[in-house]
């Protein structure tokens, strides 16, 4: 009942922004904008004909595999970087230079490398979400509270245990952020590649609704598709992070 009552608020902000789209459209007699009615029904139309799952499921399993790459290097990198001072001073220069570089710009790079198949988002959405990943967990490295490494040193424990027990649980919670966010502009690559370069995804399905007839319900359908589904993705990572065993560095 207490969940209920707090996303009372965000429901009636969201009714409220449905109303106002319902309206506006209503009194603008637009034929092409299309208004909430016929956003669900070309939503139904698309469940019906099995074509929105098709889509769903290219877009999820192309950042699933590009997102699964990056966590098995980054979080290893990342390790070895904040525990390793001659790592990070000679790989962090490197990577604050690829970092800023956004994720579209290697899109005609991607397709020159690996033409327009699933490798090119795969690679995209690699490239996008690995940077995250090894900045924040090489951050949580460098911020371990040193009461936990001199507590370990008393107890003369080997630096393998001292790594395996103290510094991986600690700097999980960092981890997890990186993650969060890498797999953010994760999703938002891949619909943009899907854009460009492919024949399946609701970003190939945005375009090819816009591009088939002018169907913007089809559009604005994919639209509120993708948000949700970035929405649970991130809800997903955030009960992560309330994991007993992600919140031992926070236990008191």
């Amino acid at each position: 009942m207490t969940r209920i009552k707090e996303a009372l608020p965000a429901i009636a902000l969201i009714a409220a922004l449905i109303a106002v789209w319902w309206l506006t459209v209503s009194l603008t007699h637009s034929v092409i904008f299309p208004t909430p009615w016929e956003v669900v029904t070309g939503t139904w139309e698309l469940l019906r004909n099995g074509t929105l799952w098709e889509h769903i499921g290219a877009s999820l399993m192309r950042v699933g595999a590009g997102f699964g790459l990056a966590v098995c290097f980054a979080v290893p990198l990342g390790l070895w970087m904040g525990w390793v001072g001659g790592a990070y001073r000679t790989l962090n220069p490197l990577f604050q230079i690829l970092r800023p570089i956004s994720p579209i710009a290697w899109i005609p790079i991607a397709i020159l490398w690996f033409g327009v198949g699933d490798a090119s988002p795969i690679y995209l959405i690699f490239i996008s979400s690995v940077f995250p990943m090894i900045v924040q967990t090489t951050v949580g490295v460098h911020t371990i509270e040193k009461r936990y490494l001199r507590a370990a040193e008393n107890f003369g424990v080997s630096r393998r245990t001292l790594f395996k027990q103290v510094v991986i649980p600690a700097v999980l919670p960092q981890v997890l952020v990186g993650m969060r966010i890498g797999l953010g502009v994760a999703w938002l690559v891949v619909v943009a590649a899907e854009m460009i370069a492919l024949h399946s995804g609701l970003g190939y399905m945005i375009m090819d609704s816009r591009n088939a007839g002018n169907r913007y319900d089809l559009v604005i359908a994919g639209m509120i598709i993708i948000g949700l589904i970035g929405l649970s993705l991130d809800t997903i990572m955030r009960l992560l992070e309330g994991v007993r065993w992600v919140r031992w560095r926070y236990a008191h």
